[in-house]
């Protein structure tokens, strides 16, 4: 076998590899359903024999077909590479750029199997969300990343690689954009449609940026919203103890819920009905304990609530299941939620109740019309159960996941009169005016020496920015400022690095900004023994305008426009970003949300001082502007805030109309 370097110089092999046996102790995506006619099956197979010189076609011609019935994608199955695909030391890959580097690094890592949801089918996480389409693809980009100068850009399209193009030295390395569609072809089967035919992809948020870190990247904001859901219901709690949290969803980004509740030391239950899933997460000490009997489960995390315990608990089967048990044993349950990827209901992101995982996904492809009614009688049943509950006094809040969305597709009791949602989502009640419109957002940062020890001495100096910073933070923000302090604090101890060395932290934009020129100047000394790549979810303050989700409180009518999402990825282009990343889709659907991501490496230079102090504060204030021109408050003390910090950031500051005269109008 070659050495990893020398794979991956070559790119797609001059000879075609022998066959590949699939992964049986990995999880393989849903098969998907057969929604292309005779004339674009042809075209789908044109499309992925494009990427080998014609002598190949003959023998790959059939295996792509075949790949096309079965599983309803051309994944290339025969040209994953032998090598292990994982977190590694940035020096481990071959490059003429160190920044490229850091992206083969970032890429791989999206790919680990102790990452990725599929790993085979190149699915990091949400049931859909792709780094690439297929093995070609992956193959390409990592052979230009290898070959690329600091004066080169490779676009990617949907993860075909299209080039190597000249630019220059403060450009991004990679531009990345995931299912730009024309917006009359976004529905849901259009990309089904599309993407079997090899043209686009759904990115998710940060599979197709190269920048999830694993279930970890959603822990501290799921332990912040549950902190301030018990601060909601219970003016007296300082966190979630004695307090029982229900949700479903173990298989990516959701993975991240029992141990942040656990964090917020509270009882987690977690209902998912992949086994393959629960047992990951249970292997990997995200979940303490899992069952399969509902009374035993139930029983266990009342006596846990009366001992107040901190416990999280996994429930091998279907969330409706669960829910309609605890209303038959009428047992008070404080809060609950979802994170099933219900952007994606009719190809694996939502089963129905009364199914085993197995015979659900046959459905799902044998008779996909049977599959969608299923599925909506049993989103019925879950919202009854949960509006039973509600009424005996649960906390209910959507987790952005299009639950509530769904739920009213499939015209089940989700709607008041007025035909707003029963339930608000965590955003309107919680992130949006308590973290996003402050400027509170998941900053993240991944070690390029994949060393524990280097991930340490970051989280050292992160705390000692913060806890320097809160000294002189004004009352409005000193909430925030404690708990992000609390979380770095406790970060190593919790244990939940998969994958590369990298951590998350809530952080305004002062804040990233300090954290990370002290970073560069660690790296300078040595203190950090490698560089470090900065990022964050895209699940932020200013990268998405998803109007079901991160700009759910925004009330001035723009939730439904996407210029801050396109505005921000441009700013950051030209700002100093290392690669930036622009989807279609995301947590809560294909067609529901633009969303945009970067990357950048710290190199211990004073290029990357320069641009990490210009990038970053328009990464964050970007977003705060838009959310004080809608009014909210909140933004309107943080852009202030901001513009008194930087004489150079002149904001349009809101006048707001007087109620009284707005009714008195003859309308």
């Amino acid at each position: 076998m070659k050495n990893l370097k020398q794979t991956i110089l070559e790119g797609i092999p001059s000879e075609i590899p022998k066959k590949r046996n699939l992964n049986t102790n990995v999880s393989h995506a849903p098969n998907r359903k057969d929604i292309l006619n005779k004339d674009e099956k042809k075209l789908a197979i044109r499309n992925a024999l494009r990427y080998f010189p014609i002598e190949m076609h003959e023998e790959l011609a059939p295996e792509f077909t075949e790949e096309l019935k079965t599983y309803g994608r051309i994944y290339m199955y025969r040209f994953m590479p032998e090598y292990e695909i994982k977190a590694r030391h940035l020096e481990d890959f071959p490059y003429k750029s160190k920044q490229a580097a850091a992206i083969q690094m970032m890429l791989s890592n999206n790919l680990d199997q102790a990452i990725a949801q599929h790993p085979e089918e190149l699915i990091t996480y949400g049931g859909n969300g792709s780094v690439f389409q297929n093995w070609a693809q992956y193959l390409l980009c990592m052979q230009y990343l290898a070959i690329m100068n600091d004066e080169q850009t490779l676009a990617l399209y949907s993860g075909h690689p299209m080039g190597l193009f000249p630019s220059h030295k403060d450009a991004p390395r990679v531009v990345v954009t995931n299912g730009m569609m024309i917006p009359n072809y976004s529905k849901p089967d259009d990309w089904e449609k599309f993407n079997a035919l090899g043209v686009t992809q759904f990115g998710q948020m940060t599979a197709g940026s190269f920048m999830y870190i694993g279930p970890q990247g959603i822990v501290h904001g799921t332990n912040i919203t549950l902190l301030n859901a018990a601060r909601k219901i219970d003016a007296s709690a300082e966190d979630l103890r004695g307090k029982i949290f229900i949700t479903a969803g173990l298989g990516g980004m959701s993975g991240a819920q029992p141990k942040a509740g656990v964090i917020a030391k509270g009882i987690c239950i977690v209902a998912e009905i992949n086994p393959q899933a629960t047992y990951k997460r249970h292997e990997q000490g995200w979940v303490d304990e899992v069952y399969d009997n509902l009374d035993n489960l139930l029983d266990r995390a009342v006596t846990a609530r009366a001992n107040q315990e901190a416990v999280s608990i996994a429930y091998d089967g279907n969330i409706v299941d669960l829910w309609e048990r605890v209303v038959e044993r009428n047992i008070h349950i404080e809060i609950g939620s979802d994170q099933t990827s219900l952007h994606n209901p009719w190809a694996g992101g939502y089963y129905p109740v009364g199914m085993s995982y197995d015979s659900a996904n046959k459905m799902m492809v044998e008779n996909p019309v049977e599959f969608k009614k299923e599925v909506q009688k049993t989103l019925i049943r879950h919202v009854n159960a949960i509006n039973t509950l509600t009424e005996r006094g649960m906390y209910f809040f959507d987790y952005g996941n299009a639950f509530l969305l769904e739920a009213s597709r499939a015209n089940a009791d989700i709607l008041m009169p007025n035909g707003d949602f029963r339930y608000s989502s965590y955003v309107q009640d919680i992130l949006g005016p308590m973290c996003f419109d402050y400027g509170f957002g998941p900053f993240r940062w991944v070690c390029a020496s994949n060393d524990p020890k280097d991930l340490a001495i970051t989280d050292r100096i992160a705390c000692e920015v913060l806890e320097k910073l809160i000294k002189d933070s004004p009352d409005e923000i000193k909430l925030q400022m404690r708990d992000n302090i609390n979380w770095i604090k406790a970060a190593g101890k919790n244990k939940m690095v998969v994958g590369s060395q990298a951590r998350i932290l809530y952080a305004d934009s002062e804040g990233r900004i300090k954290i990370a020129e002290a970073f560069n100047n660690a790296i300078a000394d040595n203190t950090i023994s490698a560089p470090v790549v900065l990022g964050r979810d895209h699940h932020d303050v200013s990268g998405t305008d998803s109007p079901y989700r991160e700009t759910s409180n925004i009330y001035d009518g723009s939730q439904f426009t996407a210029d801050m999402a396109i505005q921000n990825v441009i700013g950051d282009s030209f700002r100093g970003a290392t690669w930036v990343s622009i989807h279609n889709g995301g947590g809560v659907g294909w067609g529901e949300v633009i969303n945009g991501g970067f990357g950048m490496l710290l190199d211990g230079s004073s290029d990357a001082d320069k641009k990490l102090k210009s990038m970053l504060f328009w990464d964050v204030n970007n977003g705060i502007s838009r959310r004080s021109w809608a009014r909210n408050k909140e933004a309107k003390f943080a852009i202030k805030r901001a513009m008194e910090m930087n004489p150079d950031l002149k904001v349009t500051m809101p006048n707001t109309a007087a109620d009284s005269l707005i009714n008195s109008l003859d309308l």
